[in-house]
């Protein structure tokens, strides 16, 4: 199954990497293989992984934008997600095991994906102003916990 993207104007995404970023009007694009594929809003500035789980997300991102460091990123991303899960309890710790997981898989969208509902508690818990990617930072319209299951995937594999 191919994956279809739709783009608004100047919204920029990474595609294995190598940032693409939209004209003037809204496009559409179709994925056809498979292909590790990142939004723009998705992305967390390096000035912006000041909290130790923006620091994870930060190294798993740069593992998955940039391919040739995902072997030298796996071992400082897996010490920061074993820190992590000795400061969360259950729930959240769960989101931490399972971007583990998929750090040792290979699959660093799938663990970016994982740390995203603990992002939304470190926030919770530290307050309102730590820095978030921009997909991540409208509280208010928050999805209840059951919707996050439901968030459209970008990364597909054609078969």
């Amino acid at each position: 199954m191919a994956l279809q993207l739709t783009l608004k104007p100047f919204e920029r995404i990474v595609i294995n990497g190598c940032v693409v970023r939209n004209s003037t009007r809204k496009s559409t694009i179709v994925i056809e293989t498979k292909a590790d594929v990142v939004r723009g809003q998705d992305l967390l500035s390096k000035k912006a992984a000041v909290t130790p789980v923006n620091q994870a997300y930060f190294l798993v991102q740069t593992a998955l934008t940039d391919p040739t460091l995902q072997d030298k990123l796996r071992k400082p991303i897996q010490q920061q997600l074993a820190a992590l899960a000795t400061s969360f309890g259950p729930p959240s710790v769960h989101c931490v095991f399972e971007a583990a997981n998929f750090v040792s898989q290979g699959d660093f969208y799938k663990a970016l994906r994982a740390l995203r509902p603990l992002m939304k508690r470190e926030a919770e818990i530290l307050g309102a102003n730590v820095p978030r990617p921009a997909s991540l930072r409208d509280d208010a319209r928050a999805a209840p916990a059951h919707m996050e299951e439901q968030e459209p995937a970008l990364r597909r594999e054609v078969g």
